[in-house]
């Protein structure tokens, strides 16, 4: 029985063919684009449960594809797990900041990968609670909307799962181990800055309200009570 389907946009075909054997391996169905245009195509189309998106592709790079996913309601949700270059932070951040989930950098271990893979569907599974408001910010989980000051925000599915742990913790100090555990199913050390990069990005969105959200300087963020 498939677990889901995930979408591979990646040009090497020896990484594709890689992927695909290990996916199906884990049960799961694996879709495949040699580059970003047939893979966004691909994207809207499908509807997959997870891309898996390098950064380097031919016609449209990984960062556009990024952005155009994140800022279509049609795709919002589909969360992107990054496949980035050894020592390229900055596109790791640059990644991130336009909506990515999580990345993994290669050369990558196929098993990690996996378990990363099956972290960001399990945060998908995981049952919603109702309705939360505060401070004219009202989130709902069941319909995935947030509204604040009167306007609906659209967020990634990663913003709106930092958003609700924050608001639902109100007043409590989060610290980045607890949000990475929370939010994104892992508390791997040196990924804090993941934690930021998805603070920063929230914030913009959120506009006049983002001053809800405070920054408890050594230790993490709060949603103001």
């Amino acid at each position: 029985m498939s677990e889901g389907t995930i979408l591979v946009i990646e040009d090497d075909a020896d990484i594709r063919n890689l992927l695909h054997f290990n996916l199906e391996k884990e049960g799961f169905t694996s879709i495949e684009a040699g580059d970003g245009v047939t893979g966004l195509a691909m994207a809207r189309e499908q509807k997959p449960s997870l891309v898996l998106l390098d950064l380097m592709l031919p016609g449209m790079d990984g960062f556009e594809v990024c952005r155009r996913l994140g800022s279509s309601p049609d795709t919002a949700e589909i969360p992107v797990l990054m496949l980035t270059a050894r020592g390229e932070e900055m596109d790791r951040v640059v990644g991130l900041s336009l909506g990515a989930d999580d990345y993994v950098v290669k050369p990558f271990s196929v098993r990690e990968l996996m378990l990363r893979v099956r972290a960001v569907l399990r945060r998908r599974k995981r049952p919603e609670n109702g309705p939360v408001e505060r401070h004219g910010i009202r989130l709902d989980p069941e319909a995935h909307r947030v509204i604040s000051e009167g306007k609906e925000v659209a967020l990634t599915a990663t913003e709106f799962r930092l958003l609700k742990d924050l608001m639902r913790h109100a007043g409590a100090v989060r610290s980045r181990e607890q949000l990475l555990d929370n939010v994104w199913g892992y508390t791997f050390e040196g990924y804090a800055r993941t934690v930021d990069t998805h603070m920063r990005r929230l914030r913009s969105k959120l506009g006049e309200s983002q001053k809800f959200l405070e920054t408890v300087r050594g230790v993490g963020y709060r949603f103001k009570d």
